[in-house]
C-alpha cells in the first residue's frame, strides 16, 4: 500500500510530445525530431516536483549518419540534475553522462564505460539546453523573456535571448500567431544565432526553428 501511495503522489502533472520535420534550405525534408517534456507533482501541493526532457533526432542521409538522443532530468525549479548525451555524426560518436551537483555548483562528465573527468564549476541553478527551453517557455507564458545563461552540454555555452517581434507561422491549412525569439549561442567552437518561434498559446509551444548554417537556413517545423 505504501508503494501505491508513493506512486500516486508522483503521477505526471504535465506531459507533452512534439514532432518536427527537419528541412533542407528550400524545403525538402531531411529528417525528423521529437521533443518530449514531462513533469511529476505531489498530489498535496499540486506543483511540479521533478522534470524529464528528451530530444531524438534522425537526419541521416546516404553515407552520413546523423542520430542524436538527449535526455535530461531537472528538479522542481528547473535546475538540471543529470544529462545523457548519445550522438553519431558521420564517424564522430559520443555517449556520456553529465551529473550536476547544484549544492556545490559543480558538474562531472563520465563517458560510457570510462572514468569520470574532473568536476568543473557551474553557476547557480545550472541548466542544460532542454531544461532551459522549458524555462524559456514558462517565462514567456508569464510575459517575460528569460535572461541569458551559461548552459552545460559537455562544454559550457553562453546563451542570450531577444524578442524580435511577432510572426505568423503557417501550419498546414491554418496560420498560428507566434513570437520570434532570437537565440545567440557562444561556445568553445560555436558561434551562431538561431530563431525559435513560440506559439502564443498557453504552453508557448515551439512551432518553428531556423538554424543558419554554411549551406543555408535549415528549419525544424512542428508537425500536427
Amino acid at each position: 500500500m505504501k508503494i501505491l501511495v508513493a506512486f500516486l503522489c508522483l503521477m505526471p502533472a504535465y506531459a507533452q510530445s512534439l514532432h518536427y520535420a527537419i528541412n533542407w534550405p528550400g524545403g525538402a525534408t531531411l529528417g525528423e525530431a521529437s521533443l518530449g517534456a514531462q513533469s511529476s507533482s505531489s498530489t498535496t501541493a499540486g506543483t511540479a516536483t521533478s522534470w524529464q526532457f528528451n530530444l531524438d533526432v534522425d537526419a541521416s542521409i546516404p553515407g552520413f549518419t546523423i542520430r542524436d538522443q538527449y535526455h535530461s532530468k531537472a528538479d522542481a525549479n528547473l535546475c538540471t540534475i543529470e544529462v545523457d548525451k548519445n550522438y553519431q555524426h558521420g564517424t564522430r560518436k559520443a555517449d556520456e553522462k553529465i551529473a550536476v551537483d547544484q549544492a556545490s555548483h559543480s558538474a562531472t562528465r563520465t563517458p560510457q564505460g570510462g572514468t569520470a573527468a574532473a568536476p568543473f564549476t557551474v553557476g547557480s541553478c545550472a541548466r542544460d539546453p532542454l531544461t532551459f527551453l522549458q524555462f524559456v517557455r514558462n517565462e514567456l507564458a508569464q510575459g517575460r523573456i528569460a535572461a541569458g545563461e551559461s548552459l552545460i552540454f559537455g562544454s559550457v555555452y553562453n546563451v542570450g535571448l531577444a524578442n524580435t517581434g511577432a510572426e505568423p507561422v503557417r501550419m498546414g491549412a491554418k496560420v498560428v500567431p507566434a513570437d520570434r525569439i532570437s537565440v545567440s549561442v557562444q561556445g568553445p567552437a560555436t558561434a551562431l544565432t538561431v530563431e525559435i518561434l513560440f506559439a502564443q498559446d498557453a504552453a508557448r509551444t515551439p512551432v518553428l526553428v531556423r538554424i543558419p548554417l554554411s549551406m543555408g537556413v535549415f528549419t525544424a517545423d512542428l508537425v500536427q
